[in-house]
């Protein structure tokens, strides 16, 4: 049975309530500043639905819509930081608003946004993002997949966008960086489209597995695991 694609993904013309971003609106794009992302993860995780993940590639950008993300705290025993620190999450370690892309299962990369003061090791995993813009690369990158299988899913997500370990500690608050996370000026019109928003338990983990800290927009196609008439609204 064929997916249903997901509203505002639709190619190459998109005539629903998110159309995908021009090359105008895309190169207008503004950096989320490193203040941002101070507040504790579970703040940021919800606050960054509906904004933008951005990849810059030799053929322009390529990125979307964030639809999932879940928070890792420093009191987390399902926190990477949670005893100590060590050279692979290093990174969680950092100041505010850099990246940390870590390897699992030998089989894929996983993005997540740091949190916090230095020190702190919290941040956030972006599990989901809806395509907007430079739909066409991120095919390439995965051959034969569209959305909403194209990014319904961290390790989907990063191959899409190629986010390897090369971008661990990379500064997302810089538009000229290789990945950053920029501002929707159109947020509140995106959630409505999107929404609602929702919180559940975090999913794929086997500890605290009970703790409120996945955060999603339930209207998206592009959520890694849809389970809907369970979840609660928040």
């Amino acid at each position: 049975m064929k997916a249903k694609a997901p509203r505002g993904s639709s190619s190459p013309a998109n005539s629903g309530p998110l159309p995908r971003l021009t090359a105008r609106e895309v190169s207008a794009l503004e950096a989320l500043p490193a203040e941002f992302f101070e507040p504790s993860a579970a703040v940021v995780a919800r606050r960054l639905l509906g904004h933008y993940l951005v990849r810059r590639t030799p053929a322009g950008f390529a990125g979307g819509w964030i639809v999932e993300a879940e928070a890792y705290l420093a009191d987390d025993p399902a926190c990477h930081g949670f005893k100590r620190e060590t050279p692979r999450n290093r990174s969680m370690y950092g100041p505010p608003g850099r990246a940390y892309v870590y390897f699992i299962y030998g089989n894929h990369h996983c993005f997540n946004v740091v949190c916090r003061a230095s020190g702190v090791p919290e941040a956030v995993l972006i599990r989901g993002i809806e395509p907007a813009f430079g739909h066409e690369w991120m095919c390439a990158r995965r051959p034969g997949v569209e959305p909403p299988h194209l990014t319904n899913g961290p390790g989907k997500l990063c191959a899409a966008l190629e986010i390897t370990r090369n971008l661990d500690g990379a500064d997302l608050s810089q538009r000229n960086a290789e990945l950053f996370l920029a501002t929707n000026s159109r947020l509140a019109q995106t959630r409505r489209a999107l929404g609602p928003l929702r919180t559940t338990p975090r999913i794929g983990i086997s500890l605290a597995t009970d703790w409120p800290l996945r955060f999603l927009l339930a209207g998206s196609a592009c959520v890694s695991r849809t389970t809907r008439s369970k979840e609660g609204s928040r």
